[in-house]
């Protein structure tokens, strides 16, 4: 509550008297008058009891800040012939109300019960009015409201019971009415009638009419509303805050509002304006839920950083900004002249969201993004259609997605991404702190189960993005498709399948488990089985199986694991996959528990996992080692090979992770580590795992080889070790030793060699590449 503000009790007969003239009248941001008809008996009741009604709130006129466009309260219809002298914030409700029924002729527009729409007159019951006990009657019949007709009527219109529609009638009735009873001349008339020709005898005509006026007419005349009025020099910030905290009817009043009030003293219709570009934003779905605040967010952000930008001398410099006081803060010229900037900004936003696979407002991660995601492109503007900007661009916009950095108080974070992320485009900054602080923790996918999340949205746009084909036509999923098929994110595994299954609904109807898919291709599969629907496809839509089987795999999705129903192998290669999605887009690691078991799956059944790894083939994650140290081809110990283990383990590390199978060669055929056994001690199992370890700790370091922890199980009768390799923290080098040096390679410096992932090969970096490599991903 600001400092100057005085509490005074005035007439409501004064209050009325002031918005007639036009002294007291609304400032522009409020909405409309919304009352219903019991509300408003409720109202007049209580003031004919003289019960409190609650304090109005007023505001003196006359600050050069504060310029509200005024407009009358509704039902007022002189015209004023002045500026008003006070605007009133709290209370339109009521004096409204209140204004309709004891000032205007007119019938007052309103709604019944049911909120249909009727008009009504006011009316006291003056019999009702003199109970002994006023208090339960007074609201229940004292006073009444009636047709706009004054007609009173029973049997749906068919029998009249009371006709008030000449003062005669009203006397004959006993009904006073209320809209006279601030005007003395009438309501003097209207009493001389009644003493004259009123029901009863005469004498006790006068002592209830006596009585009336004293227990009614006089408590409407004399009834004091406590105001609270606000001084002149009360801040436009302050008078929004005031307004939300004491509004009676809790409707939060917008940024957008209070300027499109202050702009029209200016002579600057800002609504209409917003309606003029809300038409242009409508042809984009992804606009069509973008609302004023956030686009007044943009103009103030531009407006903010244009002042920064061009600020001399020696003082602070003005703060890049969007909060509520700020966007309260913009100047008309301000507006005017960024508005337009703003918009072409939001539509390239929309081309750049399309480009990532987003076509609708409701697959939209953040909505909230699109305000610094919009100032980035204006301010930017075709420096932002290169490459490398655009795509430093996509990765502060998915660390910003799977960092979940956008779903609390967000204005501070706006301030901070336009002129990190500017500077960053331009190479004259370091990674945005949107970048640097987005992590995703890999348990994440099983949290991640309906559209209310951003990432949960943003794993549907990736897998679009990445590729993914529909089921029947083979045909990516893109904007042509998009909207044409009614693709949606439906179930892999039919959530009815799985119950019967007893697989928890944790895992079953988390993101793991869905895809984009067609809605005529979702009613196909329904809740079959895979093995079922993937058949009932393959021969109603005369589908090859290995192009199936393709089309799988654009879905991230193991062919296998669908056609063997086996949910759990399924799921533990999709949530790996998925993971990878995201690492891609944030260009850098999830965050992981030491096992990587996450996935509730992540530990059962090795086997079948390792079969499903097999089926599906190598990849830029998958590699397969016939052996760890024999040449088959001679039967001896080669070291060659044994350097080939060294390389796709610190290829692995130094790029995403993977797995790496031993045991198993280039045609997916079992080999068996037992092949080594003669070539190590002990003969056995426990000195190949020894000798893994020493080979990992001397070339890779002891840090590493603690983190090649190999797994087993038994295919057709052998043995093939499974690890799974994390990334490193930081660059990995290889030191080869007599018992594995590379043939081929180039030495770094003092026998040093660097190995990444690429495709399905591991390749050496050397020279500016290394550099380049190494310090995009391991920043100083």
């Amino acid at each position: 509550m600001p400092e100057n503000f005085e509490v005074n009790p005035v007439s409501l007969v004064n209050l009325l008297q002031q918005a007639e003239s036009g002294d007291l009248q609304l400032p522009d941001f409020q909405r409309g008058w919304v009352w219903d008809d019991k509300a408003i008996v409720s109202l007049l009741a209580s003031i004919s009891l003289s019960f409190p009604i609650g304090a109005v709130m007023t505001l003196a006129t006359g600050n050069q800040e504060v310029k509200f466009a005024p407009r009358l309260l509704e039902g007022v219809k002189t015209s004023p012939t002045k500026e008003p002298g006070l605007l009133l914030l709290d209370g339109q409700q009521r004096l409204t109300s209140l204004f309709f029924a004891l000032r205007s002729p007119d019938a007052v527009v309103t709604k019944d019960t049911k909120g249909k729409e009727v008009k009504r007159h006011y009316y006291a019951n003056i019999n009702r009015c003199l109970d002994p006990d006023p208090y339960d009657s007074r609201e229940e019949c004292g006073i009444v409201s009636v047709p706009e007709n004054r007609l009173v009527t029973e049997n749906f219109g068919r029998i009249i019971k009371m006709n008030l529609q000449s003062q005669s009638g009203e006397i004959a009735n006993e009904m006073f009415p209320l809209d006279i009873v601030f005007d003395p001349g009438k309501t003097l008339d209207w009493s001389m009638d009644y003493l004259r020709s009123g029901p009863g005898e005469s004498d006790d005509r006068i002592k209830k009419w006596v009585e009336f006026n004293k227990k009614l007419i006089s408590q409407f005349l004399q009834y004091q509303v406590p105001t609270i009025k606000l001084s002149k020099t009360t801040s436009k910030e302050a008078v929004c805050q005031v307004f939300e905290k004491v509004n009676t009817g809790g409707v939060t009043l917008t940024v957008f509002e209070l300027l499109t009030a202050t702009y029209a003293a200016d002579e600057f219709n800002l609504r209409d304006d917003w309606d003029k570009r809300k038409a242009e934003f409508n042809n984009h779905p992804l606009l069509k839920r973008l609302d004023p605040p956030q686009f007044l967010q943009v103009v103030s952000l531009l407006a903010t950083f244009n002042r920064r930008a061009h600020h001399r001398g020696d003082s602070v410099p003005p703060a890049v900004a969007c909060k509520r006081r700020d966007v309260l803060r913009l100047e008309v010229e301000d507006y005017k002249r960024w508005a337009d900037t703003a918009s072409r900004g939001l539509i390239r936003a929309v081309q750049f969201l399309h480009g990532e696979y987003i076509f609708a407002a409701r697959d939209l991660p953040y909505a909230t993004q699109l305000v610094p995601l919009s100032a980035v492109f204006s301010v930017l503007r075709d420096k932002a259609d290169s490459l490398s900007a655009l795509q430093k661009i996509r990765r502060w916009f998915w660390c910003g997605v799977f960092g979940e950095m956008y779903g609390g108080s967000t204005e501070t974070r706006f301030a901070l991404d336009l002129p990190e992320c500017v500077a960053w485009i331009q190479g004259k900054g370091n990674e945005p702190r949107t970048v640097i602080d987005a992590q995703f923790q890999a348990d994440r996918l099983l949290s991640l189960r309906t559209r209310n999340s951003a990432a949960y949205k943003g794993l549907y746009a990736l897998q679009m993005k990445a590729g993914c084909q529909d089921f029947k036509t083979g045909i990516p999923l893109g904007v042509a498709t998009y909207f044409d098929n009614n693709i949606d994110i439906h179930h892999i595994f039919p959530i009815s399948w799985c119950d019967k299954k007893n697989f928890d609904r944790s895992c079953s109807n988390s993101v793991v488990n869905k895809t984009p898919i067609g809605s005529k291709t979702n009613r196909v599969i329904g809740g079959s089985a895979p093995s079922r629907y993937l058949n009932k496809l393959e021969k109603q839509f005369d589908i090859d199986g290995e192009e199936l089987d393709s089309i799988l795999r654009s879905h991230e999705i193991t062919p296998s694991t669908l056609r063997h129903d086996n949910f759990p192998a399924f799921f533990n290669l999709r949530f790996e996959k998925l993971l990878k999605l995201i690492e891609k887009e944030m260009e850098k690691p999830v965050n992981r528990a030491p096992n990587r078991d996450e996935s509730p799956f992540a530990s059962s059944d090795l086997e079948t996992r390792v079969q499903s790894i097999i089926a599906d083939g190598e990849g830029d994650t998958v590699e397969f080692k016939s052996t760890g140290r024999l040449n088959i081809h001679n039967s001896t110990k080669d070291p060659e090979i044994e350097w080939a283990i060294v390389k796709t383990v610190a290829a692995f590390m130094n790029t995403q992770g993977g797995e790496l199978l031993i045991g198993v060669n280039d045609s997916a055929n079992t080999v068996g580590i037992e092949v080594d056994y003669p070539l190590v001690h002990g003969h056995n199992r426990d000195g190949w795992e020894l000798w893994l370890g020493n080979l990992i700790s001397t070339t890779l370091g002891i840090v590493a080889a603690a983190e090649v922890v190999p797994r087993y199980c038994e295919l057709d009768g052998k043995t093939v070790a499974y690890i799974k390799i994390n990334r490193a923290s930081k660059p990995l080098f290889a030191t080869p030793t007599k018992a594995a040096a590379p043939k081929r390679d180039a030495p770094l410096g003092v026998n040093k060699y660097f190995y990444i992932r690429m495709a399905n090969a591991t390749r050496q970096l050397v020279g500016s590449e290394l550099l380049q490599y190494t310090s995009k991903n391991w920043p100083a």
